[in-house]
């Protein structure tokens, strides 16, 4: 582990979606980083954060090692892509850090320190941060980082 530490490792492989948040929150603006691993998937091998999760809604901003491709989505009841690039994949078993800063509607997403989403979205204004992966993927996080700007509520 980066930290020294314990990590979170995310091993299991039956659900569509795996989501944990974070306690702390909700937030309407905020910081967020996490440095993750990508271990294993044949169907999918990503991880990434959630944010402005309220009621199941939430975006996630998330790296997939299998499609290399760093994405951007809104979660309402059913997945939509809202903004996408194209990457170098993330090396399996290597860490990795994604960082998103959303302030109002201003969304902005850091692979490895490189920014490389911009985007307007005002759909979600607040929620709790959280972590995110997708199918099989076997995903380990460490040092999760979450500043914000406490929110009254969504």
């Amino acid at each position: 582990a980066p930290s020294g530490r314990r990590v979170l490792v995310q091993r299991a492989v039956e659900n569509v979606f795996n989501v944990i948040v974070a306690p702390v929150g909700p937030y309407a603006d905020v910081d967020a980083s996490v440095q993750f691993k990508p271990m294993s998937g044949r169907e999918d091998a990503s991880g990434g954060i959630v944010f402005r999760f309220h009621d199941g809604k939430y975006y996630v901003i998330r790296a997939n090692a299998l499609e290399n491709n760093f994405n951007l989505y809104a979660y309402d009841r059913g997945r939509r892509e809202i903004a996408g690039v194209r990457v170098q994949a993330p090396a399996l078993g290597q860490w990795h850090t994604i960082r998103v800063v959303a302030v109002g509607d201003h969304i902005q997403g850091y692979l490895d320190g490189t920014l490389r989403l911009d985007y307007r979205d005002s759909r979600f204004r607040a929620g709790r941060v959280g972590l995110w992966t997708k199918a099989d993927s076997v995903t380990a996080f460490d040092e999760l980082v979450i500043r914000g700007v406490p929110s009254a509520g969504p």
